[in-house]
């Protein structure tokens, strides 16, 4: 289970300080699959990055399997079983995607996951993770790399961003059959898309920084 207990956060805003969350508290239970929405605006990223470890609560608690992970690096947090997808992916100057699938999964040469997000292994692997791969390929050789990592708690922010109709159809699956065959792992995905919606198990709404 991740439990999240009274998240505050607050941010610079010239000479005030502007709340971006307001004492939110949920719980995610192994075997879900809860689509976070809202209003831009509303916090989801935020709330995303605290339990990654991009951003320090300013309030509250994140405990991960009765563990404190509250002041824990994102990097052992993703030792723990902790992974996220980027709203908007980031590159790598030369780094390819074989090197990506590699560090988050060396056992799997076979790099399957890169076909299920829809990329063939022989036109993707040695290339670079950078700005020659259009905004829609990024994303999935993300989403790709997060799958590899198979972690107990993977979140999604806006997976359906740059990615075209048809791709999202196929994500949609990619998601569904994720939750049907990990009856022991956290699936959040960040999304205002109703056909992501339909999926969820949970759907959990921020507004204003609150739920």
């Amino acid at each position: 289970m991740l439990e999240l207990k009274n998240i505050s956060f607050k941010v610079k805003d010239g000479d005030e300080d502007r709340q971006i969350l307001d004492d939110v508290s949920i719980d995610f239970n192994p075997g879900e699959l809860i689509v976070l929405t809202g209003p831009n605006g509303s916090g989801k990223s935020t709330l995303a990055e605290i339990i990654m470890g991009l951003k320090t609560p300013d309030h509250g608690q994140i405990i991960l399997e009765k563990e404190d992970i509250t002041k824990k690096s994102i990097t052992e947090r993703a030792k723990l079983g902790i992974s996220y997808s980027f709203q908007q992916p980031v590159c790598f100057k030369g780094v390819t995607v074989k090197d990506l699938l590699e560090i988050a999964n060396p056992e799997d040469q076979e790099f399957k996951t890169l076909k299920t997000v829809g990329l063939e292994k022989s036109e993707y692997l040695d290339r670079e993770v950078n700005k020659t791969l259009s905004g829609g390929e990024l994303k999935r050789i993300e989403i790709a790399t997060v799958l590899a990592k198979n972690s107990k708690v993977m979140i999604f922010d806006e997976p359906e961003a740059g990615i075209d109709i048809w791709s999202l159809d196929n994500l949609i699956q990619v998601f569904q059959k994720l939750h049907d065959e990990n009856k022991d792992k956290i699936i959040i995905i960040i999304s205002h898309q109703k056909p992501i919606m339909d999926i969820a198990d949970r759907i959990v709404i921020l507004k204003k920084g609150k739920l």
